[in-house]
């Protein structure tokens, strides 16, 4: 589980076939004092889990479902990402609860300059939209961001200097991919409406008409 606020960056410094996916080798631009293999690290917002760490560089495997499912199938030599380190349940969540599971991919539409913040619009698939509102939260290539204005296909956020700065929604340009999460909360409030409404919402297993008014919940 990660909170969508970054640590740091790092460089994809290698890529090479790991059985029907890929090998990513990363360099953070920080210290990963701590970490050992088989630690969770968020990777522009997919988590991925380390197989092999030397210092400030470590490897992790990207599934075929991963690779289909975000940017990383076309991840290059050199490209810049955003790291997250899992956090620990005694830390304050600064950001939003992001599990690091990615829902697709969006397209930055537009970058506008609006006083001291980055106005980003991003075009996102029409299935993402019932997990969003204004003012709730999403994860942009991993970062926990603040949904500024919503319409049917796309999304815009505000970036801080600070946010600009340290991740690289300061510099993707127009028509660049990025890892879309949709917030963990509105997807289980969509699941569990949809069930409600849904035809095929049975009751649980063993729970019948006769056992319920047996158990004096029905007259």
């Amino acid at each position: 589980m990660f909170t969508g606020i970054i640590e740091g960056l790092g460089a994809i410094s290698a890529i090479r076939p790991s059985g029907q996916g890929r090998r990513l080798t990363v360099d953070a631009d920080f210290e990963l004092a701590g970490s050992k293999v088989g630690d969770s690290i968020s990777v522009s917002g997919a988590c991925l889990t380390a197989v092999q760490i030397a210092g400030r560089r470590f490897d992790a495997d990207v599934s075929p479902e991963t690779t289909a499912k975000t940017t990383f199938g076309a991840a290059r030599v050199g490209e810049r990402v955003n790291l997250e380190r899992a956090m620990r349940l005694s830390d304050r969540i600064d950001g939003h609860l992001v599990s690091g599971h990615i829902d697709g991919t969006g397209v930055i539409e537009s970058r506008e300059a609006v006083g001291n913040v980055l106005v980003v619009t991003i075009g996102v698939p029409e299935e993402l939209a019932p997990f969003m509102i204004v003012k709730g939260s999403v994860a942009v290539d991993g970062i926990s961001l603040t949904i500024n204005t919503l319409e049917p296909g796309r999304f815009s956020v505000c970036i801080i200097p600070h946010t600009a700065g340290l991740t690289t929604v300061g510099f993707k340009p127009k028509g660049e991919r990025v890892n879309i999460e949709a917030d963990m909360i509105g997807k289980y409030v969509e699941r569990f409406l949809s069930a409600r409404q849904g035809p095929a919402a049975a009751p649980p297993p063993g729970v019948t008409v006769e056992m319920l008014a047996r158990a004096g919940f029905m007259k």
